[in-house]
């Protein structure tokens, strides 16, 4: 329907979906899911963390992490070794094979990326990324500013 169509939300809503089954898509081909990406994307920038600590910053249930990482374990993208200091915690951090994984799953983003926004100039694209961004900063800005 027209009423849809002309707004900014469903529109959004449908790209997000979109764009989430692209990428779901692309993921499958690593064995992977979308959690488990932003964990090695979590290790990969900012090194070694708790198991508690990366589930925070990504926004990921707590008791989901668990699974997660037992399946990145399994696959050797991952190490988990307890806290020394407090054996109730679990310090995970991205092997060699982890790495090579996330840069073959970054580079199939790409792919999605340029096939779902290829109807875009280089310009649009940035614009976009912009202008959500700026929406998402003015939401949740502890999520999104650098």
């Amino acid at each position: 329907p027209a009423a849809l169509r002309r707004r900014d939300t469903f529109a959004l809503i449908k790209l997000a979906a979109l764009v989430r089954q692209e990428c779901a898509a692309k993921l499958a081909a690593t064995g992977l899911n979308q959690n488990q990406h932003a964990i090695l994307c979590c290790l990969d920038e900012f090194g070694a963390a708790f198991q508690k600590d990366i589930a925070f910053r990504l926004g990921i249930d707590s008791g989901d992490m668990v699974a997660f990482i037992d399946g990145l374990q399994a696959k050797e993208l991952v190490t988990r070794e307890r806290d020394e200091r407090d054996r109730r915690r679990q310090i995970v951090t991205i092997t060699a094979e982890g790495s090579r994984v996330l840069a073959e799953v970054e580079e199939l983003y790409s792919q999605a990326e340029s096939g779902l926004l290829g109807v875009l100039s280089p310009v649009g694209r940035e614009a976009l990324h912009e202008v959500v961004l700026r929406v998402l900063t003015a939401h949740t800005p502890e999520n999104w500013d650098e």
